[in-house]
């Protein structure tokens, strides 16, 4: 199984603003999970199909944290421990800009998780991806301003569920990212993990 969170960076919230009105009314006080099944998932160099009707698709440029045995309470002092390494990651959605209904259309259509090859964990807090759409860098994103770094996310999520061993829990994405039209060539990339590249395609038309 692979797990996202949103709104676990100090740049997404403050694009989104404030948490406390309607209908949120109130920050989230644990991660805010949801999931990407088994139909989403595709390797570097896939085709990316859009849903019928769309148009365009948003990059969220990720990192997963590939699980190397079931973990389950861990605290933060051993979360990594229990890590085997990353994988790049292209979590595709559907622009939406609400968080407060399931986007289930949105982020779960086929094919949209390409991922690429497993890379040894390091520092991630000193990691800088990259995003490029058709050959012109349209982001940069350094994860040091992690809400909930990879340790204490993983403590976060295990303290309420376990993780199996080979499932993924991706650190975050960003609000609003990058979006890339149909017939788009995507990378992804950052020092010492090499990159995944993928193909948006036009669907079919509503």
């Amino acid at each position: 199984m692979i797990y996202g969170v949103i709104l676990n960076d100090a740049a997404s919230l403050k694009k989104i603003g404030s948490l406390d009105e309607a209908p949120y009314k109130g920050a989230p006080k644990a991660p805010v999970l949801y999931i990407k099944p088994a139909n989403t998932q595709v390797a570097d160099g896939a085709v990316v199909t859009l849903p019928a009707g769309a148009s365009a698709v948003e990059i969220g440029a990720t990192l997963g944290l590939v699980m190397g045995r079931a973990a389950s309470r861990l605290s933060a002092d051993n979360a990594l421990a229990a890590v085997e390494g990353v994988v790049l990651a292209g979590d595709l959605s559907l622009p939406h800009s609400s968080y407060y209904r399931p986007a289930i259309r949105e982020k779960c259509f086929d094919g949209s998780l390409p991922l690429g090859a497993l890379k040894p964990l390091g520092d991630i807090a000193k990691l800088t991806l990259v995003t490029e759409i058709d050959g012109q860098i349209v982001a940069q994103r350094a994860f040091a301003d992690l809400i909930r770094p990879p340790a204490q996310l993983l403590a976060d999520v295990t303290e309420f569920m376990t993780l199996a061993r080979g499932d993924i829990l991706l650190v975050g994405v960003s609000y609003m990212a990058p979006q890339a039209a149909a017939g788009s060539q995507v990378k992804i990339s950052a020092d010492g993990l090499g990159s995944l590249q993928f193909t948006i395609a036009q669907g079919a038309q509503q």
